[in-house]
């Protein structure tokens, strides 16, 4: 089992930034990936960007230039800072975790999700 814990969301004008983090704890298999997903009210969950331990990351077109994904794997934490905010980028945000077994991927866990609204 694995458990994540996001923190670092709250309310932020236009503009403004924020960082996520996505602490894991568990059985965590040393080759995994991480990733952020978000849901806006009324809308499907949509990627936002994952990272591999190996350091490879995949943005969603939407926040590119504008988000930034890193992880620190001694600490089994993950992040997502969040630059030139707009009203659109308002969601609750989801860590995950899967990990890597040869060529199978294990199943994949989520977080509770943290709140980010962005507001005048």
């Amino acid at each position: 089992q694995v458990q994540l814990v996001e923190s670092g969301g709250g309310l932020v004008q236009p503009g403004g930034s924020l960082r996520l983090s996505c602490a894991a704890s568990g059985s965590i298999f040393s080759i995994n990936a991480m990733g952020w997903y978000r849901q806006a009210p009324g809308k499907q969950r949509e990627l936002v960007a994952t990272i591999t331990s190996g350091g490879s990351t995949n943005y969603a077109d939407s926040v590119k230039g504008r988000f930034t994904i890193s992880r620190d794997n001694a600490k089994n934490t993950m992040y997502l800072q969040m630059n030139s905010l707009k009203p659109e980028d308002t969601a609750v945000y989801y860590c995950n975790y899967r990990a890597r077994y040869g060529s199978s991927w294990g199943p994949t866990y989520w977080g509770q999700g943290t709140q980010v609204t962005v507001s005048s």
